[in-house]
């Protein structure tokens, strides 16, 4: 019935808004300074509605019933500067001219060089499925935490923790969420987490304010990046300086005492750009007695040296001191309290430090050089006093003077998990274009030194709030990585074909420094993939691709504590896809994407997580396959209006998410698994939104829905007492934005709410039971002078 009147009254406005709409052509003609017609040059409007277009053969391109209102218009075509000029419509057809200046070569390669999928102008070539969150769905949306934009994302699923995101669990087309450990994260092409192949989990996350938009690629276009290419990649990406002085503060809070501010500041100064920006977190997590605290500073300086060379130099900090328990609830406990947390000394603090410079040079006028040196230290010290459910506390039976739950506040100690990780690499990408008679040709490939380093150090404290203890593991553990790709991306008419071949070599090396034992081995996997896009017409096209999908193993579970060598292999896959991507009409446009991951090897825990230490094995086959579509359909584009009512929907179903073979329960040994459903897939994700935009409003209702999964391979229903196994159920989230933009003033107030209903549900049973985040109200204002 809700969903009924709503449908009739956005009906209704919508009616009313077509009747007494006027509207006007806009004809452009993009040229150079010698008046020469530009081909391709790729046409962005927006105002009251939002235009893409393309020029044609004679540099131009028509864009058809705009409402009346002012317009801005953004032109790029390589080779040549951006240009933004500002149109008003009366109502009467307009034809305008725009001359585009020739720009460094340089310029254009460093800005697109830290997108994986391309700028807009080449995305028709892109042989698999990808999606974005551009800068404007990310600003207008106020996502709080980066987990809230990757729902958006068909074929995504992410899991919540403690609230704020920073501890991401994300997954792609059914992997495991679990630290995300087998998604693969990069800012600005960069390895985001501090230790991709010797231990690719997420402890970290920097906040969504950090970035301007977002990619996630998921077909064979993974194989120029790695390791990990079984699912996909996120690729986060910072802005750029601007020309002129920028200035913007943000700010808003709401209940659970929570408070986010933001101020990013940038200016060019003649060859040189600058952009500083800094955000403070802070609140209440989803939980009692969890308390976060965060602070994030990231700057970008760009140099021009000459037409030839650029320099691009990024530095970050992210601080967080956090009152966060590891552990989650039993049955019993859950029924008491969903939100309690008895755990109230537990304490995480981490700081990460990472610099990176990029070197970009033209080489020649159809080749460039773009390479890349970076590095980051990352510390995390997380004292607690349980690390799953079965410990309450975790110094029970070890510690005289903890006799259970009733010691905790007193004479119960605690654990001390202490990790440091350095890490550095360099990696040169070279990119040439040229032509073989009828056939272009995009060549990429590059190669890569990366190291890292752990030091891991458990110690074991007397009293709740130790801060130092007997160490209790000692471990030292290295990785030298040596990767390298090529891909060649032949085009001939329609038709783009992509092969390219990725190989990992990577040493391992594992020293316990308790009883002074060193364990080594290394590995190498080449990695194969071949896509293929073709521009059925103008605004379609057809994508396919198949690649081998590779997960490193950790060091911990190559290598034992005592230096034996584990006979584990690396994860390994065969992945295909085959989708399209067409915009059948001004106002709508699709992707659905048909996918399939058959694993030969997929590792799967020896025993159900819980922070203890569980060992790895080889999972043997599991299959994964499912369709994945995201849309939109903007009303003001096909009824010409001023008035913009939008839909906009991510769905994925996985249908089958299976053990394969012969496969035996890590819960009983005993028991056959085959034919299971893999914990932690569910089956149907849907993100649906319905939105308005009318002159300086922008409101939305979103709907997001994760369909019921379960939490072992035994695939149990009824809850186990520990809550670590039995059946999690489906979750239902509605979310409500608004903004409201007041021109003269430069500022944007908003009002969010997250989870609008108060719902709780179980998100998670690895460690024990997590619940969902409360509702959450936010008000705020952002402004800006630019």
């Amino acid at each position: 019935m809700f969903m009924r009147r709503l449908l009739f009254i956005l009906g209704f406005f919508l009616f009313s808004n077509v009747v007494f709409a006027q509207s006007a052509n806009l004809a452009l003609q993009i040229r150079d300074l010698l008046g020469g017609l530009i081909q391709g040059a790729s046409v962005e409007v927006k105002g009251v509605v939002s235009r893409t277009a393309q020029t044609d053969d004679k540099g131009s391109c028509l864009l058809k019933a705009l409402p009346m209102g002012k317009y801005q218009v953004a032109v790029t075509a390589k080779g040549f500067a951006s240009k933004i000029v500002e149109v008003e419509l009366d109502g009467e057809s307009k034809t305008i001219e725009i001359v585009l200046v020739p720009a460094p070569a340089v310029a254009y390669v460093s800005v697109t060089s830290n997108y994986l999928a391309g700028k807009p102008e080449s995305l028709e070539v892109i042989p698999g499925s990808f999606q974005t969150i551009d800068k404007d769905s990310l600003e207008n949306a106020r996502f709080f935490t980066p987990s809230e934009a990757l729902r958006r994302i068909a074929g995504v699923y992410t899991r919540e923790e403690e609230g704020f995101g920073l501890r991401p669990n994300i997954s792609i087309r059914g992997t495991l969420p679990t630290r995300s450990t087998k998604v693969l994260l990069l800012e600005d092409g960069i390895p985001l987490t501090y230790a991709p192949y010797g231990d690719n989990a997420s402890y970290y996350h920097p906040p969504i304010e950090r970035f301007e938009s977002v990619e996630v690629v998921k077909g064979s276009g993974q194989i120029g990046y790695g390791p990990v290419t079984v699912a996909g990649v996120v690729n986060y990406i910072t802005p750029n300086p601007p020309q002129d002085t920028a200035l913007s503060i943000k700010a808003f809070g709401g209940n659970r005492d929570v408070f986010d501010g933001n101020i990013s500041f940038g200016k060019g100064f003649g060859k040189t750009g600058l952009i500083l920006n800094f955000t403070r977190k802070q609140g209440q997590g989803a939980r009692d007695n969890v308390r976060i605290g965060l602070s994030d500073f990231s700057s970008k300086l760009v140099q021009q040296l000459n037409n030839r060379n650029y320099l691009t130099f990024k530095f970050s900090h992210l601080k967080e001191d956090s009152r966060v328990t590891y552990s989650g609830l039993t049955e019993a406990e859950y029924a008491s309290n969903p939100r309690q947390n008895p755990f109230r000394n537990d304490s995480f603090s981490l700081f990460r430090t990472g610099f990176s410079v990029q070197h970009t040079s033209i080489v020649t006028a159809q080749s460039s050089l773009v390479t890349t040196f970076y590095i980051n230290y990352f510390s995390r010290d997380w004292w607690r006093q349980s690390s799953n459910s079965n410990e309450r506390p975790n110094r029970l039976g070890n510690d005289p003077d903890c006799r259970g739950m009733q010691d905790l506040y007193t004479t119960c100690g605690n654990q001390g998990r202490l990790r440091d990780y350095l890490t550095w690499g360099i990696e040169p990408r070279y990119n040439a274009n040229f032509k073989i008679g009828d056939v272009n040709n995009d060549l990429s490939f590059g190669i890569r030194i990366h190291w890292e380093k752990q030091d891991r150090l458990q110690k074991n404290g007397d009293l709740p709030l130790s801060r130092d203890g007997v160490i209790v593991e000692n471990n030292l553990r290295k990785n030298l990585a040596f990767a390298g790709f090529v891909q060649n991306r032949f085009i001939w008419k329609g038709l783009a074909v992509t092969p390219g071949v990725r190989v990992e070599h990577i040493k391992y090396k594992r020293t316990n420094r308790l009883n002074n034992t060193t364990g080594e081995t290394e590995l190498t996997e080449v990695i194969p993939g071949l896509g293929l896009a073709y521009n059925l017409f103008s605004n379609t096209t057809i994508f396919a691709g198949v690649h081998r999908g590779f997960a490193p193993p950790r060091t911990e579970d190559i290598i034992s504590n005592n230096g034996g060598v584990v006979d584990l292999e690396s994860e390994k896959s065969w992945n295909y896809e085959l989708g399209i991507r067409t915009r059948p009409f001004d106002g709508l446009r699709v992707e659905s994407t048909f996918f399939r991951m058959d694993y030969s090897n997929q590792i799967v825990p020896a025993s159900l997580a819980g922070g203890v230490g569980a060992t790895f094995t080889n999972g043997g086959k599991t299959l994964h396959q499912g369709i994945e579509i995201f849309a939109r359909l903007d009303s003001a584009d096909i009824l010409k209006s001023k008035v913009n009512f939008y839909v906009q929907t991510a769905y994925t179903n996985l249908q089958k998410a299976e053990f394969r073979g012969v496969r035996y329960s890590s819960v009983n040994t005993s028991v056959l698994v085959t034919g299971n459903r893999l914990p932690y897939t569910p089956k149907t994700l849907l993100d649906l939104i319905l939105g308005v935009t009318y002159k300086n409003f922008d409101g939305f209702l979103e709907n997001n829905y994760i369909s019921r999964q379960f939490s072992d391979d035994l695939n149990t229903i009824t809850p186990t007492p520990n809550g670590q196994r039995g059946l999690i159920g489906a979750q239902n989230y509605w979310n409500v934005t608004v903004n409201y933009r007041i021109e003269k003033w430069k500022t944007v107030l908003f009002m969010t709410t997250k989870n609008l209903f108060d719902k709780t549900f179980i998100v998670d049973r690895s460690r024990g039971i997590l619940p969902s985040s409360p509702r959450l109200v936010q008000l705020g204002f952002k402004w800006s002078l630019r």
